[in-house]
């Protein structure tokens, strides 16, 4: 007889992006024309030499780097977020507004775990970052799909007939995982609006804020006095300085919020590590310049995205920004099956608009993801020169 599983559990779907890799088992990629990846936006580069640098220097130095450290992170880190938030937002965040987690991953689900328990409901636009929807199926939380329509710009006036007397919180990704589009400042404003209104939790995901087109601050999020009473901000480490395999994230709320998060952190993680902390610090003080360079770099590749989209009959492009380019493919076929034909008739992975869309979604049977920031120009051109070459 086997051992019990959690219903919600079982009812969560597999991880999208180990599904996809299962697809090239057994495939044998000719020699002319090898694999090009753009299934995952993770760095495929370790950090800079001299990140590296600082990392072994602290391993074999500081003894404290090897021990447990403060549940909510490093008060020295926590202290360079805030200030370093209050110059780039224009408003004031204080160190005790800001915790630091294994990866934005669990900044997420640690916050969902003081807002929302089982039977409760959390409004997602759609395409949604998969991850955010699994965690919400493991614990038997509603899912709320809102439809961001051809745009991927979520509106709070549509937002606004979903919420019911179940509804906890709202959660946006800018610049958007899987759509590419950065929200205008005027979108997340409503919906700052529409969350206070109805004393929800907006919860607002930046991973990529390192990588937006626009110059200035995203957003006047930070600028309200009283910001701390709705707004929930996680970001990644990962994506900046290549810290992906060292978990650093963080979450930047209310210091009574962050109380109740520290409760999740000490059962999960006790504290998060500390020398990817060392290494965020570091990074946040040196790395400047560099990360600049890594911004450009990204736009330079989004703007080849954007100019080989305008040349390939019948793809439409949806969005395009910081990582991911979004696009609605012209064959009859779903999706998940013309990812996989890629794989085997143009080396080339990619996730299907399923894997981020509900189930039976006519969206999501149209649209692919691509993540581009880890190809350089020459395979922009040769996954255009492939997709082009593609019949289905």
């Amino acid at each position: 007889m086997p051992l019990p599983l959690n219903p919600a559990m079982a009812a969560t779907d597999a991880p999208p992006v180990m599904e996809a890799r299962r697809w090239l088992q057994g495939v044998q990629f000719p020699a002319d024309r090898p694999l090009i990846n753009v299934s995952q936006a993770a760095p495929t580069q370790p950090p800079p030499l001299a990140l590296l640098q600082a990392i072994a220097e602290a391993a074999l130095t500081d003894d404290a780097a090897h021990l447990y450290g403060p549940v909510l992170g490093l008060p020295d880190l926590r202290a360079e977020i805030a200030a370093q938030w209050s110059h780039a937002y224009g408003g004031r965040v204080t160190a005790d507004q800001v915790a630091i987690t294994q990866g934005c991953n669990q900044a997420f689900t640690a916050v969902l775990a003081t807002l929302a328990r089982a039977g409760d409901e959390v409004i997602l636009p759609t395409p949604w970052y998969f991850n955010h929807k699994m965690w919400l199926d493991m614990q038997g939380i509603t899912t709320v799909p809102l439809d961001t329509g051809a745009s991927l710009i979520p509106d709070a006036g549509t937002a606004a007939s979903l919420i019911t007397s179940r509804t906890r919180a709202i959660v946006l990704v800018s610049p958007n995982n899987p759509g590419g589009v950065e929200y205008p400042a005027q979108t997340l404003a409503a919906f700052r609006d529409l969350a206070r209104a109805h004393k929800l939790a907006l919860i607002v995901d930046e991973t990529y804020r390192d990588f937006d087109s626009r110059s200035g601050r995203p957003h006047d999020l930070f600028t309200d006095p009283d910001w701390s009473d709705t707004l929930i901000q996680l970001y990644s480490f990962s994506k900046a300085y290549r810290l992906t395999g060292h978990r650093v994230g963080a979450v930047t709320g209310s210091a009574r919020r962050l109380a109740q998060v520290e409760k999740f952190l000490d059962t999960v993680a006790i504290c998060p590590s500390q020398l990817g902390q060392i290494a965020a610090l570091w990074g946040m003080r040196n790395l400047g310049p560099w990360l600049a360079g890594e911004r450009d770099q990204i736009l330079s590749r989004r703007a080849a995205m954007i100019a080989g989209f305008t040349r390939l009959d019948g793809w439409k492009l949806l969005g395009c920004g910081a990582y991911f380019a979004y696009v609605e493919h012209p064959f009859a076929q779903p999706s998940d099956q013309i990812c996989q034909r890629l794989v085997q008739e143009a080396s080339l992975l990619m996730l299907p608009g399923t894997m981020f869309q509900p189930a039976g979604s006519k969206a999501g049977k149209r649209q692919i993801r691509i993540a581009f920031a880890n190809v350089d120009a020459a395979g922009i051109a040769e996954v255009f020169h492939r997709l082009a070459a593609f019949r289905a």
